[in-house]
């Protein structure tokens, strides 16, 4: 595997830098009405703001209408990625809502030097051991950022069309989905889907936020346009729903590894293990309709939030493949278990780290990267193998005990002898064994 270095600087909002004494920096552009000067989403400025609207066109089956990811069958009113998106984010760029410009050329694949993001980066402000956290107004969230840093809002059309509004009114009682830059963006067009922003949701994953953030990477169509998310304790930074997304022309290490299936669902949705891979993941992909998978990846992200387990997800394919990587290298650090010369890097492998996007914060990590070095990091992030087929089996009973009666199996098949996984380097080199779950096994078939 090739690797190839890339250096970017930080980049930080002029919106979102921490205030001295609690105190609000002024914004160029203010409403005559007043407000707290910084043009935000919050009740004080809100009132009487546009944004510009994009409503996608709310696809169910997959087949007769369109397969998962591909173009629309109508021609959109705008680009979705190539004009609206990327065109906004570059809008922002002109306009001086980041202190620097992101340098051109060719991405790097595994390694890239972004010295100083640690640093510029809002600190977290919750405990990095629990899962699920409320939301709490006093501390940063979305709706302090300045209405300049949204792009669009982001809904289901009505209609049986894609719509584009370039100023539609901000429904506050229905509380929008917006796209916002990401201020401290690690490639071209690092945007966040904040789903129901007025709502103030904490990071927590619900059936409809994940079906919006399955179709956004629909409505881009483009695989190298991916959407991502952390749980908290899996190095999510601000307790505000978010999902990350941007832009980069290769291939991730994460989505070339091989597979193996280890399980069907009646719906079509295949379950599969990473082989050959320093990370133990679980990818999901298929199924007839949109909300098949969608519903399938989503009782799976609540299961690991209900038990307290962190986890990253990784949509990529225009949506065709979901990867799933719950994870432990908070736990492990908080256990005194992590090697000082990792910690050292200051690298929090969250979901592009994990996808093989090495985001290297010192010079020194940066001359000595090496596929070695990134392994090393990749595979303390990983569940043992033990812990891994029991998170597995937590996850199949509750994909089983929230699926429809009426997607029970006419025959299950013949479970495969188990296997025990083998480690090459902390790698998990050959697919996950099969495991009998304690429950109702209807509609889950385990290859």
């Amino acid at each position: 595997m090739m690797l190839r270095i890339k250096r970017v600087p930080t980049l930080v909002s002029n919106y979102q830098k921490e205030e001295k004494d609690g105190a609000a920096s002024a914004v160029s552009v203010q409403q005559s009405g007043g407000g707290c000067g910084r043009n935000c989403l919050r009740d004080c400025c809100i009132q009487g703001a546009r944004l510009p609207l994009y409503a996608f066109r709310k696809v169910n089956q997959i087949g007769n209408e369109k397969p998962l990811g591909a173009p629309n069958a109508r021609d959109t009113p705008v680009a979705f990625l190539d004009s609206l998106l990327l065109g906004e984010w570059e809008d922002r760029v002109q306009r001086g809502l980041f202190r620097y410009d992101v340098i051109p050329g060719k991405c790097g694949f595994i390694a890239q030097l972004n010295e100083g993001r640690h640093l510029k980066k809002r600190p977290t402000e919750f405990r990095v051991d629990k899962v699920l956290q409320p939301f709490e107004d006093s501390k940063f969230n979305f709706t302090k950022v300045g209405q300049e840093e949204v792009l669009f809002q982001f809904e289901a059309s009505e209609h049986d069309e894609a719509q584009f509004i370039a100023a539609a009114p901000i429904d506050a009682e229905n509380s929008p989905s917006v796209v916002a830059i990401n201020v401290s963006p690690i490639e071209y067009g690092h945007v966040l889907l904040i789903p129901r922003i007025l709502e103030r949701l904490p990071q927590k994953i619900d059936h409809e936020s994940f079906l919006l953030a399955l179709y956004m990477s629909m409505e881009a169509g483009n695989p190298y346009f991916r959407l991502g998310y952390n749980s908290l304790g899996a190095f999510a930074t601000i307790n505000h729903l978010h999902f990350q997304a941007y832009y980069l022309a290769v291939p991730f290490p994460l989505e070339k590894a091989p597979t193996e299936k280890i399980a069907t669902m009646k719906s079509g949705v295949n379950i599969s293990a990473l082989l050959n891979y320093p990370v133990r993941v679980l990818i999901f992909e298929g199924g007839s309709m949109v909300r098949d998978l969608s519903d399938a990846v989503s009782d799976c992200c609540i299961c690991l939030q209900d038990h307290n387990i962190p986890f990253n997800v990784l949509i990529a394919d225009s949506g065709r493949r979901i990867f799933v990587v719950p994870q432990c290298y908070a736990e492990k650090q908080a256990l005194g278990e992590v090697s000082s010369e990792l910690l050292d890097t200051q690298v929090n492998p969250a979901v592009w780290e994990i996808s093989g996007h090495m985001v290297l914060k010192r010079k020194k990590d940066y001359d000595e990267a090496s596929e070695a070095n990134a392994w090393r990091l990749l595979a303390e992030v990983s569940l043992s193998e033990a812990r891994f087929e029991e998170v597995k089996a937590l996850i199949f009973e509750a994909i089983s005990c929230n699926a429809n009666e009426d997607q029970a199996l006419d025959e299950p098949s013949k479970l495969a002898p188990n296997e025990p996984l083998k480690e090459v380097d902390g790698a998990a080199k050959n697919g996950s064994s099969s495991t009998m779950i304690a429950g109702n096994q209807e509609c889950v078939v385990l290859q």
